[in-house]
Order: C-alpha cells, then structure tokens, then sequence
C-alpha cells in the first residue's frame, strides 16, 4: 500500500501538484525530490518513492504542463504574449523546481531527475548552490535536436533544420502528432522500445502516462518542448553546480547513448560515479527499480 500524499501548490499563477513518503526515520534531515521526464508525471516514480522514505523525505512533483499540474498554453518564440500562456523551457520548470524547494521543503535538497528531468535537476542544483546536497541523473537526455549540437558536415539535416523548425511551430503539426502518439497502443509500442526487457510494463504504467494525454490542455506541453532548439544542455551545466552528481544509466537505452555517458564521466570531476543497469532501457527507476533505488541510496549515504 502506497503511503503517498498528495498535495496541491499554487505556484505563480499555476496550479502544482506534489506527493510526499514521509520519511520513516524521524531523525533522518535527508530530503530527496525526484523530477519526471517528458510525457511523465510523478506517477513515473510508482516504485521508487516510497522505497527511498527508508532514508528520508521523498517528494515528487509534476512539473508544469504536464500530470495533474497546469497545462497553460504554449508560447513559441516570436509569439505575442497571452494570457494564460508560458515558454516552456528548462528555465521555466527549473524555476518551478526551485521555488519548490524553497516554499515547501525548506531544507537542503538531493535531486533525482530522469531524462529531461536530469537536465532540469542540474539547472535547479545551480540555482539552488549549496542548498542542493547532490544530483542523481537517471538516463540523463543528452539533447540530440538542439542547435548547438548540429555538425557542419551534416548538409541534410543543415537543409532539412529549418522546415522542421516551421512546420512544427504549426498547431496543426504539432496537435497531429500529439495525438497520434496519445493513445494506449502508441504508448505501449513506445514502452516496449523504452524498457528492453519489458519489465514492468502493465495497464498501471500506461494508464500513467495516458490519462494526462486526455486534459484539456495537454498538447500545449508537448508543442512548447518540440519546439525547444536552443536551450541548455546537461555539458553546459555539470561545471556550474558543486554538488557531487551520480549518472545512473541503463545499459539498453535506445534514445540516449551510454557512451556519451561515459565520456561525461571522464570530463567532469563532479561526476562522482556511474552506475550501469544491465539490459535496462531509458527508464530503470522504473523497468529495474530495486537496483536503481540501491544505487541511488548507496550515493546519498556516501555524500550525506
């Protein structure tokens, strides 16, 4: 039985909403709160949150335009402002993460964030400083679509780059393929290329990442990150935080390349560790939970 409270936080204009394990140990001042990827929720952390209670406060949060959280509209570059309407961005949900910690938790903080989460987790640990114990990146995304990272020699995709740009600016575009993927087939299909060994792929997990698909506003999110080109990445970042930083990655990811994870481990002195799952996808913490929840309770007894 899960001991998750639900909670509601009016953030700015938004409404935020948040879940607590309370930690078991009533001497224990550790603070964890884990942050979703793109098209998750805190529902993504179903096997991980009441688990890591055992060494403290465990806290998740839907990150605006996404879960239970609101779904403002999308504002692209060059738009008019709206009411009602927000740039998605890793500075916005960064700021969320930030105000977070500083309203509610009130106390220092380790991050653990998956795919966009990691970089999400490493923007709010700099903002955060010494307020942040430490940082968990779980299959960090490595941003492959970003500007920054287009290669000169690549003249397809230098031709090709700026029709992609407009056309998914277009609603219409972008609304097409939210909801081609925004069905439970899709997602399974999905699941199954995300998690290898197919573990833990039930109609709970589906139902978590299908049901905020079907909110009113819930494409808004999804055109706002697509059309994120120029923004930051995890290598803009890592020599900007002190905390010490732990890279959890599955083995079989089939979206963010393990080898890039261990390049990063050799460039970036705060980069304290990296934990391979065998035969884990993108998602670990939730295809292979028990060893994810070890690894991530090894690195904060040895940094706490």
């Amino acid at each position: 039985m899960s001991s998750r409270l639900s909670h509601n936080w009016k953030w700015e204009d938004w409404e935020i909403s948040w879940s607590l394990s309370k930690s078991l140990s009533e001497t224990s001042k550790i603070n964890i709160l884990l942050i979703h990827g793109f098209g998750a929720s805190k529902g993504h952390w179903r096997h991980n949150q009441d688990f890591l209670r055992n060494i403290g406060n465990c806290y998740s949060i839907d990150l605006i335009g996404f879960g239970e959280s609101s779904q403002p509209s999308a504002l692209i570059n060059n738009e008019p402002k709206k009411k009602n309407s927000v740039k998605y961005s890793f500075d916005l949900w960064s700021s969320q993460i930030t105000a977070f910690c500083e309203e509610i938790i009130k106390s220092p903080v380790y991050l653990v964030g998956n795919s966009i989460g990691g970089v999400i987790a490493l923007k709010s640990a700099q903002i955060l400083s010494e307020n942040c114990l430490g940082v968990v990146l779980v299959d960090c995304a490595q941003r492959t679509m970003d500007d920054k990272r287009l290669k000169r020699n690549d003249i397809l995709m230098n031709l090709l780059r700026p029709i992609i740009k407009t056309l998914v600016r277009q609603r219409l575009v972008s609304n097409t393929l939210f909801n081609r993927a925004a069905n439970p087939k899709v997602i399974k299909k999905i699941l199954e290329q995300a998690y290898p060994s197919g573990k833990n792929i039930n109609k709970e997990l589906i139902e978590i990442l299908y049901k905020p698909t079907q909110r009113e506003n819930s494409k808004e999110a999804f055109r706002g990150f697509i059309n994120l080109f120029d923004d930051y990445l995890a290598t803009d970042l890592f020599d900007k935080i002190s905390a010490p930083i732990q890279l959890i990655w599955g083995e079989k990811d089939p979206w963010e390349a393990l080898d890039e994870a261990k390049e990063w481990k050799k460039n970036f002195k705060n980069i304290k560790r990296l934990d391979v799952i065998k035969g884990a996808g993108h998602c670990p913490h939730d295809e292979m939970p028990e060893e994810t929840n070890k690894l991530i309770c090894e690195f904060i007894q040895d940094t706490k």
